[in-house]
């Protein structure tokens, strides 16, 4: 595996940063996760665009024009002849004295990981997984905006440690006044009576690229779709529920806490769904080879 860094493709055993990095002293970054299908990064344009909105928003001042981060992106995938990968793009502030002044770090740091990507069990589909309401709270909007991907990741964290010790895949966080807000790593959605509901941007999530897309299939699918203030009561009384993320696509969730959501299957809205996601991939595919 190669690793790119700072404009150079090395060992991973050579990929060093200096612990003077303020991306390891105070989490001072942001990052994309992407995913390759047949060598081509799936809604690249769109993942580069919230990048930059997080750089701007943090000011932090990215190493390369948008577009060449595209192109070394792209390259980290040829050079370690991968088609079917994981890919993480991650900006730090670079090393500097220590302090919290961004003006300390002269120029900064930029790691692009590229591995191959093994899809999920087939049965997280078939029979979908299970989620677990936790304690840990999302960050409210006015501490840290929702808007940033930014690597400063322990409040996650906290969250991912209740979900293994309720054995469950998924943990789910609420928001400061106890809204349902989003996964660790992933977006949420529930359907009651043949609409789609998930929670509202104003609710303090990250509005992820690939619940962007769910959403505009959803329209295109005319299904009726709703983003409001979701209560958990609701999400218990759902007849399904799915979580979106870049890697897991559309992942059926079929039980939150000790509940069965629905009849306990995947249901016909997120199968919907997920076929058409695979058709979105798909058309990529083909207007790339075009």
């Amino acid at each position: 595996m190669l690793i790119y860094l700072d404009g150079h493709f090395v060992a991973k055993e050579q990929a060093l940063v200096s612990v003077f990095d303020h991306g390891f002293l105070y989490g001072d970054g942001i990052y994309e996760t992407m995913r390759a299908y047949g060598g081509t990064l799936f809604l690249l344009k769109k993942h580069l665009s919230r990048l930059k909105r997080s750089a701007d928003a943090i000011a932090l001042k990215l190493p390369l024009p948008i577009n060449k981060i595209g192109d070394a992106l792209i390259e980290s995938l040829n050079v370690n002849k991968l088609r079917e990968a994981y890919v993480r793009l991650h900006i730090s502030r670079g090393p500097g004295e220590i302090g919290l002044d961004p003006a300390l770090c002269p120029a900064p740091t930029m790691v692009i990981v590229t591995r191959p990507f093994h899809d999920y069990p087939a049965e997280y589909y078939e029979c979908g997984v299970a989620a677990a309401i936790v304690k840990t709270r999302r960050n409210h909007p006015l501490a840290l905006p929702p808007s940033v991907k930014a690597t400063n990741f322990l409040n996650n964290i906290l969250a991912k440690i209740e979900t293994i010790k309720a054995g469950a895949f998924e943990g789910i966080m609420l928001n400061w006044e106890g809204h349902v807000a989003e996964g660790t790593i992933s977006n949420i959605f529930m359907a009651k009576k043949g609409v789609l509901y998930t929670p509202h941007p104003d609710t303090g999530i990250l509005e992820g690229v690939t619940r962007d897309l769910v959403l505009r299939l959803a329209k295109k699918k005319k299904l009726p779709v709703k983003e409001i203030l979701l209560l958990p009561r609701s999400l218990y009384a759902a007849d399904e529920c799915f979580i979106t993320n870049t890697t897991m696509e559309i992942m059926p969730v079929t039980k939150i806490g000790k509940k069965a959501v629905g009849n306990g299957k995947p249901g016909p809205i997120t199968a919907t769904l997920l076929q058409a996601y695979k058709k979105e991939v798909l058309a990529c595919l083909k207007t790339q080879a075009s």
